[in-house]
């Protein structure tokens, strides 16, 4: 049984990722600045961290086996909270890690941060953030897996994915429950290879993408 923090564990991805993994028999610690919003969840291996990730949250990593970095600020939010929360809140988090000499950080991204010039209009901040965030993490010794989804979508995962780019962009998405469930079986790989994985919908089990 592994102890698992899971940053972001009340967004949409991560509290589906903490329900996950607690059914999994995993330990989890939460760090969330909102920890009414998890309490709903009742399980004995959930320990909450109330944190913020613009803080100090270091303590979180004491005893910690695996990260999952799911935090993001939102599309309701501006510029400045992009920096200070998908790529500062991150980096910091990369560096605990290595710190607390982890096993394993899966860092949630998104497409197009592998080269943000090739998208353009208000998204490309949020791009370039979770860009030099990935790219701290690989820089750093940390294994590593990095998750580069396609469009959210809020529906029910069909556990089935593609991690090759659509040809047609607008197949180029997957629902965030599928995204959840690819960080819990990239935790049980067998594998320690340092991996970079888009997902998209598509006909292949979650279960065979780590294999």
């Amino acid at each position: 049984m592994s102890t698992i923090l899971v940053i972001g564990a009340t967004g949409q991805i991560g509290k589906q990722a903490t329900k996950k993994l607690l059914d999994a028999g995993h330990k989890v610690v939460a760090l969330t600045k909102s920890p009414e919003k998890l309490s709903d969840v009742e399980n004995a291996n959930l320990t909450i961290a109330e944190q913020n990730l613009e803080g100090d949250f270091s303590s979180a990593f004491e005893g910690v086996d695996n990260v999952v970095f799911a935090a993001g600020s939102g599309g309701n939010t501006g510029a400045d909270k992009t920096l200070l929360i998908d790529l500062w809140g991150a980096r910091n988090a990369v560096n605990y890690a290595k710190q607390a000499n982890v096993s394993q950080f899966i860092m949630v991204s998104s497409i197009g941060a592998g080269n943000p010039d090739e998208v353009d209009g208000d998204i490309k901040p949020y791009l370039v953030a979770k860009h030099m965030a990935d790219e701290h993490l690989i820089n750093s010794g940390v294994p590593y897996v990095i998750l580069r989804p396609g469009s959210l979508l809020n529906e029910p995962g069909t556990h089935l994915v593609t991690t090759d780019m659509p040809n047609n962009r607008d197949d180029a998405v997957i629902p965030r429950e599928d995204v959840a469930t690819t960080i819990v079986e990239s935790l049980n790989r067998s594998s320690d290879d340092n991996l970079i994985v888009h997902l998209f919908k598509g006909d292949t089990p979650i279960s065979k993408v780590f294999e």
